[in-house]
């Protein structure tokens, strides 16, 4: 009888297991609507990134359609006029046409630099639809570009070992063969000097991250913006031409006022 009644009294009542079911699913039900609502605001807000993103890649459609694909075909896949441009990345689009570059005015040896035809939104839409095409080079950081970050000691060293020998120790360009040239790269925006690096325009060889790391390129960044903003510790520069143009000037003025002076010297003593 004892035993009975301490049974009866250590029975579960029906109640509780009707309110843990209730608890439970209540919670279980909170917990999902939370996470649907938040996965549905970070959907929404790719999904208007995208939506802009796509927009800016129909505009530049557009425009490449009217200016370019007379030479680089309707779909960039290039003709006999013009490369295809499928993986050349947005970097090299940005450099090309912020230059001026494209759309080339004449067939030559070299695209010249000149006034850009765009705006700053057209180009970066441009850019946008060629990267849409196939993965390349993007368009850098400014942190990388500014010139305010770099080594300048450091970035003299690697501009004289990869880059003097063609733009001359102070960046002042040079010629090449058969009409080609290197351009002087005083006032070029560091955002250019780096997608040139990355991309190889015209003759240029290609230094990707594995030749030159993206700290390098903003130390040589930086290094040219100081050739650029400090004048020369040796007085006048003489265009910043290197060796040679100095031994012709001394060879022509030096030589020559030496012979003119022998000259004077001999006619008074007669």
């Amino acid at each position: 009888m004892f035993n009975r009644t301490k049974s009866k009294k250590g029975r579960r009542s029906p109640l509780a297991t009707v309110s843990l079911i209730v608890v439970g699913l209540m919670t279980t039900g909170g917990a999902y609507a939370l996470f649907s609502s938040t996965a549905s605001a970070d959907d929404s807000s790719t999904t208007t990134v995208a939506a802009a993103s796509q927009s800016q890649v129909n505009e530049g459609q557009k425009l490449f359609a009217s200016n370019c694909a007379t030479c680089h075909g309707l779909s960039a896949q290039g003709t006999s006029e013009g490369p295809s441009l499928i993986g050349v990345g947005a970097a090299s689009v940005d450099f090309q046409v912020g230059t001026g570059r494209m759309p080339m005015a004449a067939q030559g040896p070299q695209a010249e630099e000149k006034p850009s035809q765009f705006t700053d939104t057209q180009v970066d839409a441009l850019a946008a639809y060629v990267a849409s095409l196939g993965p390349g080079p993007s368009i850098p950081s400014t942190s990388l570009t500014d010139g305010s970050d770099g080594d300048a000691a450091a970035g003299a060293e690697l501009f004289r070992i990869n880059c003097a020998m063609c733009h001359n120790v102070a960046g002042a360009g040079g010629a090449l063969t058969e009409g080609k040239y290197a351009p002087n790269l005083t006032n070029v925006t560091g955002k250019h000097i780096y997608e040139a690096m990355v991309t190889g325009p015209q003759n240029m060889p290609v230094f990707n991250d594995l030749n030159i790391t993206p700290q390098q390129k903003a130390d040589i960044i930086t290094y040219l913006k100081y050739v650029q903003d400090n004048a020369s510790p040796g007085g006048f520069g003489l265009g910043a031409l290197g060796p040679v143009a100095e031994g012709l000037f001394i060879w022509i003025f030096g030589l020559g006022a030496v012979v003119a002076m022998t000259v004077w010297l001999t006619a008074k003593s007669n």
